[in-house]
């Protein structure tokens, strides 16, 4: 991970310090879609609920990679918050793990 290029989305941080990454405070639509033009590997998405949540609304996702854990907490933060509109999905393919994770793969469904 460390050696992988990596963007930053904030709009308070003034700079970002770890190795390959670099900041994005503006332009997201821009910067995505000059990215999705580029060779190479697909993006992903790690640790940010809200800029997945904003991805979704600027229709910038491709594909929606869920893990379903078989547990039940009974509360917690919603999967997608602040999202107003509905979104409807394909499934693409499952994987199942031993543990009894399944992987879902979905793309956004043709409008």
């Amino acid at each position: 991970m460390n050696n992988l290029p990596k963007i930053v989305f904030s709009k308070t941080l003034q700079k970002v310090e770890w190795n390959n990454s670099r900041l994005v405070k503006e332009n997201i639509v821009e910067e995505i879609s000059t990215m999705k033009q580029q060779p190479g590997k697909d993006m992903v998405i790690f640790g940010s609920g809200s800029i997945v949540s904003t991805f979704m609304q600027l229709g910038l996702i491709d594909e929606y990679r869920i893990i379903v854990n078989p547990v039940v907490l009974g509360k917690g933060k919603p999967l997608f918050k602040g999202i107003n509109d509905k979104l409807n999905l394909k499934l693409l393919k499952t994987k199942t793990f031993s543990s009894g994770n399944v992987l879902l793969y979905y793309e956004p469904a043709k409008k």
